[in-house]
């Protein structure tokens, strides 16, 4: 399914959250940036798929010495980021990373968390490669707490999204996919609370976008 979407898969997002997603982006990356100012920082973007955060993260380095890489387990998605210029990608399961225990000083993932199929285990390989002290950054959808604008949200990702999706991307498949994951992925708190469970400290979480969005921030212990 992801490798079929791949190609369009840029333009169909910044299409389908009307180019908010950048932002939501370019909050994580601010979230994260003090952290690559560690000396030879190694950041991790999970799940990466054609690159956008990773590419956000390198951006962002300015003349910080830090290396930013990606790992997703679809193929194509990974040739897409290739060809938009992130050369420090690799191939792997989020749930079984081909890493050796605290080598990394951040790990980020955008959109695709909700993906796992086993969300305490991801989050617990992602304390794995983290160093003491290191950052989880998870940017995922979530549940507007207000209850007319989710009315009027699920709606839009109902009935709206698949369609303008799959006529973007050629796979309206993929864009009901997508609202129904969201349903049933955990709200913010609950996923604070498996962070904390899994071994994060100081764990937090910013709403964005009335709600649409969350960020979730972690310190491995």
């Amino acid at each position: 399914m992801f490798g079929r979407i791949a190609p369009r898969y840029d333009l169909a997002n910044h299409l389908l959250s009307f180019g908010i997603d950048r932002y939501w982006r370019a909050r994580t990356v601010r979230a994260v940036s003090h952290m690559m100012r560690r000396p030879e920082a190694r950041v991790l973007d999970l799940c990466c798929g054609t690159g956008d955060l990773a590419l956000a993260l390198a951006a962002a380095d300015r003349g910080i010495p830090a290396r930013v890489f990606g790992s997703d387990f679809c193929h194509p998605m990974l040739t897409r980021a290739r060809e938009k210029g992130c050369p420090f990608v690799f191939e792997s399961d989020a749930l079984q990373l081909p890493l050796p225990d605290a080598c990394l000083d951040i790990v980020t993932v955008a959109f695709g968390f909700r993906n796992l199929a086993d969300y305490d285990a991801g989050l617990r390989e992602m304390r794995r490669i983290l160093r003491p002290g290191g950052m989880a950054a998870i940017l995922e959808f979530s549940q507007p707490p207000n209850a007319a604008f989710a009315a009027l949200y699920a709606f839009y990702s109902r009935h709206i999204l698949p369609v303008i999706g799959g006529a973007v991307s050629g796979s309206k498949d993929a864009y009901s996919y997508l609202p129904a994951s969201v349903s049933k992925f955990p709200s913010a708190d609950d996923l604070a609370r498996r962070m904390g469970d899994a071994g994060f400290r100081q764990v937090r979480f910013d709403l964005m976008t009335g709600g649409i969005a969350a960020l979730h921030t972690g310190l491995a212990s």
